[in-house]
């Protein structure tokens, strides 16, 4: 090849090469802010997104959600709450020594009619893609206290362009939702449900600007975590006027409030967190229990065992509760349930329940004062 026509070729190339494109026009490099996202992952034109999540369209339709609790990592007993009828289950990572790959199973084994979801222990790109990689709906974050953290459970719960989520598999969109109308990358960022849990007085202050976020679905008063951080409870004026504070955030924003379940009464909440896989296997045995007996009382043999039954329940969901105290604000709702019945019970029975209540007290010196209270509040008197 002669040197005229090397050097013709290489003009051409060197033409070819520097044939400028729409991201090379910037002189000082690619700039990511100014880059004009594509249609890779659109639907078709002229097509929305269809709600295929369960718990986005119950949201939609202005809820009730209604969310149970799974601390065990037994199939079956996932398997017996996703078909009890709640719209979702929260799978507890922040407080269990769980395993995604347990959790992975029991989604896998057992769909239900509950749709998956889970409390990771915090903002991290690991806990959140590892939990909407192996199939969760609904994604739970707590303790968020800044902007900079609720953006950054955005980031790693969102695909691209809202949020920074790996497109990386796993059998979240690989098997339980491969058939999504629309396709499950098109349509994630619309079915997906978000809450940010409200804990601390840092998070209460920020909420509103944390409310205000493009990804955010709702933001949950956390009752417990929030007498915690500021020494307040549930009915004092302090304790109130901060999850009014979270409530308003709320509201200004547009998006949901969620509290737990016992709040269904309070105006503007429309998602909650209801009882563990214990609790309602203790209250599903005292129900079957006591119809047994009831039955047998009729029968006009044993009056005895049907006097009884009352305090038996109310004393064995206060040693469910508060025997070791996970949720505080759950036993004190157990003591308030125990000391609102004792009035309907026998004398006898009315002692064996103090009795209960006292023992409580003692075993858990950080609420002996707010039982105290409670049971002089029924007009009861904790002291024997």
């Amino acid at each position: 090849m002669s040197p005229i026509l090397r050097l013709a070729l290489a003009g051409v190339v060197l033409v070819a090469t520097a044939s400028p494109t729409a991201a090379q026009l910037d002189p000082d490099g690619f700039r990511a802010d100014e880059f004009q996202y594509g249609p890779g992952n659109d639907l078709a034109e002229g097509e929305t997104a269809v709600i295929w999540n369960p718990a986005k369209r119950k949201l939609l339709d202005g809820g009730p959600l209604l969310g149970g609790t799974i601390r065990s990592t037994d199939p079956r007993t996932y398997c017996a709450m996703a078909n009890a009828g709640y719209d979702f289950l929260w799978v507890e990572m922040q407080h269990e020594a769980i395993s995604w790959e347990q959790v992975a199973r029991m989604w896998r084994t057992c769909p239900g009619q509950a749709v998956p979801g889970v409390r990771v222990p915090y903002a991290n790109e690991r806990e959140i893609q590892q939990a909407t990689d192996m199939g969760a709906l609904v994604v739970v974050v707590p303790t968020i206290d800044t902007v900079e953290e609720a953006q950054e459970a955005i980031d790693w719960t969102y695909f691209p362009p809202l949020g920074r989520r790996s497109n990386g598999g796993g059998q979240g969109p690989g098997e339980l939702w491969n058939d999504a109308p629309g396709g499950y990358r098109q349509t994630w960022n619309d079915n997906v449900v978000l809450i940010l849990m409200i804990e601390t007085l840092e998070g209460v202050e920020n909420a509103r600007a944390i409310a205000q976020l493009p990804g955010v679905t709702g933001l949950f008063a956390a009752s417990g975590d929030l007498g915690n951080f500021s020494g307040y409870r549930q009915g004092d004026p302090e304790y109130e006027a901060i999850i009014s504070e979270v409530a308003t955030a709320a509201r200004e924003a547009g998006i949901h409030l969620c509290g737990p379940l016992r709040w269904a009464d309070r105006p503007g909440f429309d998602c909650f967190q209801a009882g563990t896989e214990g609790a309602n296997i203790r209250r599903g045995a005292q129900a079957e229990i006591e119809g047994a007996v009831e039955q047998f009382d009729d029968r006009g043999e044993s009056a005895g065992d049907a006097e009884g039954a009352d305090v038996r329940a109310l004393v064995a969901n206060l040693t469910a509760e508060c025997g070791t105290i996970v949720y505080e604000a759950d036993c004190l709702a157990s003591v308030n349930n125990a000391a609102a019945g004792a009035a309907a019970l026998p004398e006898a029975q009315r002692g064996e329940l103090l009795a209960a209540l006292r023992q409580i007290a003692a075993d858990n010196p950080s609420v002996a004062e707010r039982i105290s209270e409670i049971v002089t509040g029924a007009g009861l008197f904790l002291e024997p």
